[in-house]
């Protein structure tokens, strides 16, 4: 006798099934399961109306054949969608494209409509080719210590011992003559003490007693590099006390957060204890050019002062390389050959410097070389470009796709070997009306995490909701289309 087989049960009831079967019973197969559709119209097999024959709910549809039922249409979109599983996820209704109009007493609602939140997309992460050129190998360097920085982004281009302390001579004089700007007026009058008058090296030959405005011993200090004319006003603001004004100048650095630097005098001649580095020397030269007056004769051939007399620069690089917009100069038996500079060309800006170099001419070919290479790194881009759809959004109704766009073409400098990554947001259905220049998204590009760009997305063109005539056409033609599809 067959023992009795509940049709459905598994598990705990199908194993006492065997256990209580006798032992000379044949083996009994389990019947097989049938492959249970998912879903809430899981038993259904035949072919619903709107469906063509053959056709089966899973069967996925284009955005322009969405059709936007009311209450009474619900039961067509969501069963040609299908009922669960993946296509049941893929539901109109459960991502947001298709809302129903909830009925009201009184009222019958026949027409459904498409919700106002956008359903947005993140785009993922495309990587811009900046510009197909490789940039050229580095210049040969004969220094102690170089450093090469490019701006807006402040990434360190090529560096050699850049934190090493060491004495840069009359680099110093920026912070000298910054911080003598910050407490003296340019047309205060300076009395030489014989302590500036007695300074040798470089020097405009002041002497004791001499009256000489905060203005010209400043462009002094900065032009041809006068070590009297930078210790004349140390004295002036440090009230008679060099020591007093040094104070001040290190008080400076540690604002600046040149952490290995120390200064001992205001001139940057030779001494114990008075040292800085490459790095702490650019960011010198950042912080003296935001002066209105240290930028304008920091990069200045020659200049005129109290009594008709004209000072003549040291900087040889300033009819050598086009685009310096601040420099200085320094040289001593302990520091060697220095210079720190700035240029700007073309929308791209390197600072460099070079410590410790053999010779003159070494200290110039190598900082030209540096300063060369530093702007060849860089190169102009299109950021974001007008001419670029960036998406297309679907809008319903058998309509074409609405273009996204940006409104403006924006030009970014980039290095050579950084890769730029942009950031779509945009939506991929828009509800009617959509009007032109509706802002619908944004596009942001970075560049290692550093946003340089960022522009709104808008339609390119206007597009009106159906009337009442239009939406009843469209139903009627994708009813036609459906009896038709029974028949084909």
């Amino acid at each position: 006798m067959r023992p009795l087989v509940r049709r459905g049960r598994r598990g705990s009831d199908r194993a006492a099934l065997h256990r209580r079967r006798a032992p000379g019973d044949a083996p009994v197969r389990d019947p097989p399961a049938r492959r249970r559709r998912s879903g809430r119209d899981a038993r259904r097999r035949r072919s619903r109306v709107h469906e063509r024959s053959g056709e089966r709910g899973r069967q996925r549809l284009a955005l322009g054949h969405l059709r936007l039922p009311g209450a009474g249409g619900r039961r067509l979109a969501q069963r040609g969608r299908g009922g669960g599983g993946e296509a049941g996820r893929r539901d109109p209704r459960r991502i947001g494209l298709v809302s129903r109009r909830r009925r009201r007493p009184g009222r019958r609602t026949t027409i459904g409509v498409v919700r106002s939140r956008l359903l947005r997309i993140l785009v993922p992460l495309a990587v811009l080719a900046a510009a197909g050129v490789a940039a050229a190998a580095p210049p040969a360097v004969e220094a102690e210590a170089y450093l090469v920085i490019g701006d807006p982004d402040g990434r360190e281009l090529l560096a050699h011992a850049p934190d090493e302390r060491r004495p840069v001579a009359s680099i110093t004089k920026l912070m000298t003559v910054l911080v003598a700007l910050e407490r003296a007026s340019l047309d205060e009058t300076v009395v030489v003490q014989p302590a500036a008058a007695s300074i040798g090296e470089s020097t405009i030959f002041l002497q004791t007693g001499d009256r000489i405005p905060v203005r010209d011993l400043a462009i002094a200090a900065l032009v041809p590099s006068a070590n009297d004319a930078a210790t004349a006003l140390a004295l002036h603001v440090g009230k008679g006390s060099i020591r007093r004004f040094v104070l001040l100048m290190n008080r400076k650095a540690r604002e600046l957060q040149m952490t290995r630097t120390r200064y001992a005098n205001p001139h940057g001649l030779d001494q114990p204890g008075h040292v800085s580095t490459a790095r702490d020397s650019v960011t010198l030269l950042r912080a003296a050019l935001e002066n209105p007056f240290i930028r304008r004769y920091a990069h200045a051939a020659r200049a005129q002062i109290a009594g008709g007399r004209e000072v003549l620069t040291t900087d040889v690089l300033l009819g050598r390389v086009p685009g310096i917009v601040g420099a200085k100069t320094g040289h001593t038996d302990g520091a060697g050959w220095s210079q720190v500079a700035l240029v700007r060309r073309g929308g791209v800006q390197v600072a460099a410097v070079v410590l410790g170099a053999a010779t003159k001419e070494t200290r110039n070919t190598s900082l030209a070389g540096l300063l060369e290479w530093g702007v060849s790194t860089y190169v102009s881009v299109r950021a974001v470009d007008a001419a670029r759809v960036y998406a297309r959004a679907e809008v319903g109704w058998s309509k074409d796709p609405v273009l996204i766009r940006a409104p403006r073409t924006l030009v970014r400098i980039v290095s050579l070997d950084v890769p730029l990554r942009e950031r779509v947001v945009a939506p991929r259905v828009l509800p009617l009306p959509v009007r032109k220049g509706q802002e619908v998204g944004e596009v942001r590009v970075y560049a290692r995490g550093r946003l340089v760009a960022r522009s709104p997305l808008l339609a390119d063109r206007t597009v009106t909701r159906p009337g009442v005539l239009g939406r009843v056409g469209w139903y009627a033609g994708r009813a036609a289309h459906h009896v038709a599809g029974i028949f084909s």
